[in-house]
């Protein structure tokens, strides 16, 4: 408990001089000190939540391990391995590449491609030309 306490404390004298040092130039130097212990309380408190929180984490982190040794020595590794296999399915994938001859007679007779008329008239090409001239002077 006590290099919590001392490790948050050195962390929090660092906060108190980055805080008093910011504020020295600007301020009076009782707005300075008021600052710097505003800021060695929170970086106290930063400091002591962070090492809390990593102590929780490398806690579980050190109970799941042991759990898994435990496992590994009664020789019971719950969900280690998984055997699965899936069915043959090559008749399947046959039957489905294979064309089946009396769906596509069906698809023919009830099928037929449009066929549109064509757009382009087949007109003399001295016509054409007497047209793009006539189109060209105006």
């Amino acid at each position: 408990m006590s290099k919590k306490i001392l490790l948050s404390t050195g962390l929090g004298l660092i906060g108190f001089l980055f805080t008093f040092l910011t504020n020295y130039g600007h301020n009076l130097v009782g707005t300075s000190l008021i600052r710097g212990i505003y800021g060695f309380i929170i970086w106290f408190v930063l400091a002591f939540l962070l090492r809390w929180v990593l102590g929780v984490i490398i806690g579980k982190s050190s109970e799941s391990s042991d759990l898994e040794a435990g496992f590994e020595d009664n020789g019971e590794a719950l969900g280690a391995k998984l055997d699965i296999q899936t069915p043959e399915e090559d008749q399947e994938l046959k039957n489905l590449l294979t064309p089946k001859p009396e769906t596509a007679s069906a698809d023919r007779d009830g099928f037929t491609p449009l066929q549109p008329p064509k757009l382009v008239s087949m007109k003399d090409p001295e016509e054409l030309a007497k047209a793009v001239r006539h189109l060209k002077e105006e």
